[in-house]
């Protein structure tokens, strides 16, 4: 007898087979709907809920800065985040950290809503450009933005608040080759104004081209960057400068709930209602790169670098200056690559203070020592070819540098030229001058005692025993000698 295995298949009839000794027909089973339950209740509760990433600037826009936010907005893309708000206050910062914050929010998939809060924050120059590159520009009740002139000391361009120059100072004129107002001269062209009005005219256009793309005020935008010009919030509200006035991160996700946004080619419409708020505290790399990053630190590191090479070098076994040393210059050397270093500055540094430490084995009385403080000291100012007030080496403390440095080599000329001027008190050449004591009388030669030691004397006049006569010269073992006058 062959048994009847048949398993009838969920939903293919009725399913039970007629006749004495058929199978007992099976429950039909929906397996399509147990592995969805199952996989529901599996996974509902890692289901990433909705939230909104926050990111705090609090510093000038530099290459710390930069890589914070970039690396925030990636991380929110990644997370799926519904948007990000990047909370700021700067005073500015430099335009190239600056253009890459604002290539990280022009690509972001996500919106970000760039927020200048706490009340007494500002969006100061490099600020104003970000907060108009972003999908939704906010400010907290109290804080202001602009002043976005580009000033260019050193060679490179950056964002810094300044004033700008007058409507006619003379500029215009100058490269018409017109007569001044004040003179029937005419006025020789200027070529910084002449570089100057090229970097507005970039940053003019760079800005307008945010505003346009985003529907904001951009003739507001060229007035920031050509007059310096600044708002409070509520006139950039007023202005169409800002979307939103918000004095808190509730509040101001309540404001921009429902409001459409461009983002990626298409229109977004933003909610923002019962968000899980998820702030982006900087990381040991972030913190790391913001310390060693700025220029004093940046400065400090190299020297300490570079000094104790040299004592581990001069001095071979001591390893401690030596490891300090090394650490110090690679530390530096990481910094310097994310900063607009001048080499040239960096050149004279370092000869400088080669100058400085061969004043220790040349001496020259001073020539190779103020020499290589001088290069030392023009090298440190132009060590940065960005100088502005956040992102500069301190006057104070190159001074403070080069002063030590000066005075170390002008304690170190004195010992000299005091130790020159100094008498013999060694060998051969101290016995010159001193005085010995006759042994015996004698013409011509005989002996003597200089130091305590008997030496053999030769003399052009006869001397008596006792008699005291001092030393000419040294001819080998034998000391020429002469009678010392009676007063």
């Amino acid at each position: 007898m062959v048994e009847d295995r048949t398993w009838p298949f969920a939903g293919s009839g009725t399913g039970a087979p007629a006749g004495p000794g058929a199978a007992r027909p099976r429950p039909r089973v929906r397996w399509g709907a147990v592995l969805t339950v199952l996989f529901t209740v599996a996974w509902s509760g890692r289901l990433p809920a909705a939230e909104v990433v926050v990111v705090t600037v609090a510093d000038a826009i530099g290459p710390a800065t930069a890589d914070y936010v970039e690396r925030g907005i990636a991380n929110a893309a990644r997370q799926d985040a519904a948007l990000v708000v990047l909370r700021l206050d700067t005073p500015g910062g430099l335009d190239a950290a600056m253009r890459d914050v604002i290539r990280a929010v022009l690509a972001s998939s996500v919106p970000v809503v760039t927020w200048v809060a706490p009340p007494g924050a500002r969006a100061a120059s490099a600020g104003t450009y970000i907060l108009y590159a972003s999908h939704v520009a906010a400010m907290a009740p109290g804080t202001n933005l602009g002043a976005a002139t580009p000033v260019e000391i050193g060679g490179l361009p950056e964002i810094t608040p300044g004033a700008a120059p007058a409507p006619d100072a003379g500029g215009d004129r100058a490269e018409r080759g017109e007569p001044d107002a004040a003179s029937d001269e005419p006025a020789a062209p200027d070529a910084g104004s002449a570089m100057h009005r090229k970097m507005v005219n970039d940053a003019v256009a760079y800005i307008r081209s945010l505003a346009e793309l985003r529907g904001r005020n951009a003739d507001w935008a060229e007035r920031a960057v050509r007059e310096a010009a600044s708002l409070t919030a509520d006139d950039a509200l007023a202005a169409g400068v800002i979307d939103v006035v918000a004095g808190s991160l509730a509040e101001l996700l309540a404001a921009i709930d429902g409001r459409t946004v461009h983002l990626g080619g298409q229109e977004l419409q933003l909610r923002t209602q019962g968000l899980i708020v998820r702030e982006i505290e900087p990381d040991w790399r972030a913190r790391l790169l913001a310390v060693i990053s700025h220029p004093n630190v940046a400065y400090v590191l190299m020297l300490l670098g570079i000094y104790g090479l040299i004592f581990e070098l001069a001095n071979p076994g001591y390893v401690l200056p030596g490891v300090v040393g090394a650490v110090a210059l690679v530390l530096a050397l990481f910094a310097f690559q994310v900063l607009p270093v001048n080499f040239a500055g960096v050149g004279l540094i370092l000869i400088g203070t080669a100058f400085m430490v061969a004043e220790l084995f040349v001496p020259s009385f001073g020539a190779l020592g103020i020499g290589g403080a001088l290069a030392f000291v023009i090298g440190s100012v132009i060590l940065f070819d960005t100088e502005g007030a956040d992102y500069a080496v301190s006057k104070a403390l190159i001074g403070a540098v080069a002063l030590l440095g000066a005075g170390f080599v002008v304690i170190v000329v004195g010992m000299a030229k005091r130790a020159w001027q100094r008498p013999v008190v060694t060998g051969r050449e101290e016995l010159i001058g001193a005085v010995a004591e006759v042994l015996e009388d004698f013409t011509g030669s005989g002996r003597v005692r200089a130091h305590g030691e008997i030496w053999q004397a030769r003399t052009g006049v006869p001397v008596k025993g006792g008699q005291s006569v001092r030393v000419r010269a040294v001819a080998g073992l034998t000391l020429e000698v002469e009678p010392v006058p009676k007063e």
